[in-house]
């Protein structure tokens, strides 16, 4: 299994999406706007020279659903290139759901394309409910997090397991997470797409997310028709936490969550079409209804 870290193995994901979905499905509200995300990677080599490459545009609207019924719905956009990426994600509740609750969550990410994966510079989001207004602004630095401000700042509850230095080094943001790379020397599909573990911070918590291949199956969805790998997810609280919450302890002993990754060939990357999980309100999914890949007529340049 690999594990992966900025700038030196695979580049990935939240499942990210895991957190949203638990956070969304919260009927108490008690959300972190700092969960919850969407994003593309672009690959690239360096060599001697320079050349110039044509950015591509990704696009995907994905459905969340608990228990049958649809509760919200994510937007996602971005622009990679050969040495830059930059991914933006919007999150509503709908529904029933919106009826509960006013919550939206607007996230962004934009970084560096080295080799084999992002190198994320900077992350933000930003809540909005009834009760007002949060952000949470994150710069990084070679996989290393140099700063975060959270306005207002979250309760520092009693119990809280402290996040070290240690916890805010080799990390991914949320947003820069959901995507993974696979080995060139790989197939896009199989064992190399999910084998890995995936090191999260959002400015607040620090998570693992592991994956583990189950199979291969054939999905059709508007952009994207053929082969998904399988694959079973777990959930790691690392600290951020509190060491009494029943929500953490729910997902980290969790067994009923799976994701399906849909391969980009031109990236040489998969991307997630498909998550399902159990939460305390019941069975959650998210699902993409839609999945686009085009040249966005912008030209990135590199030196090789």
């Amino acid at each position: 299994m690999q594990t992966s870290r900025i700038g030196h193995s695979g580049i990935l994901w939240r499942l990210c999406v895991q957190c949203m979905v638990s956070e969304m499905v919260d009927v108490k509200g008690k959300t972190r706007a700092a969960c919850a995300a969407a994003a593309i990677i672009a690959f690239a080599f360096f060599g001697q020279g320079a050349v110039s490459v044509p950015a591509d545009e990704f696009r995907a609207r994905y459905l969340v659903s608990l228990v049958g019924l649809n509760i919200g719905e994510v937007a996602a956009a971005g622009t990679l290139g050969s040495s830059s990426y930059r991914v933006s994600l919007n999150v509503k509740l709908t529904g029933i759901a919106a009826v509960i609750s006013n919550l939206k969550l607007a996230l962004a990410a934009s970084g560096a394309v080295h080799g084999d994966g992002l190198v994320p510079t900077t992350y933000a989001t930003t809540s909005t409910n009834s009760q007002g207004v949060r952000t949470v602004r994150m710069s990084l630095e070679s996989g290393n997090v140099k700063s975060v401000e959270i306005v207002p700042p979250f309760e520092d509850k009693p119990g809280r397991i402290p996040v070290s230095e240690a916890h805010k080094r080799n990390v991914l943001d949320p947003t820069s997470a959901l995507v993974m790379f696979v080995p060139k020397d790989e197939p896009l599909v199989g064992p190399a797409a999910c084998n890995r573990t995936i090191p999260i911070y959002d400015g607040y918590v620090r998570f693992n997310i592991t994956l583990h291949y189950l199979e291969t199956r054939q999905v059709s969805v508007a952009g994207y028709s053929g082969p998904v790998s399988v694959c079973r997810v777990r959930y790691t609280p690392i600290s951020g936490h509190s060491r009494d919450s029943k929500s953490t302890k729910f997902m980290a002993e969790n067994r009923d969550i799976e994701a399906w990754l849909a391969p980009v060939p031109h990236a040489h990357v998969v991307v997630p079409l498909h998550v399902q999980l159990m939460t305390q309100a019941g069975s959650a999914e998210v699902d993409a209804v839609e999945f686009s890949v085009e040249p966005s007529g912008v030209t990135a340049t590199t030196s090789h």
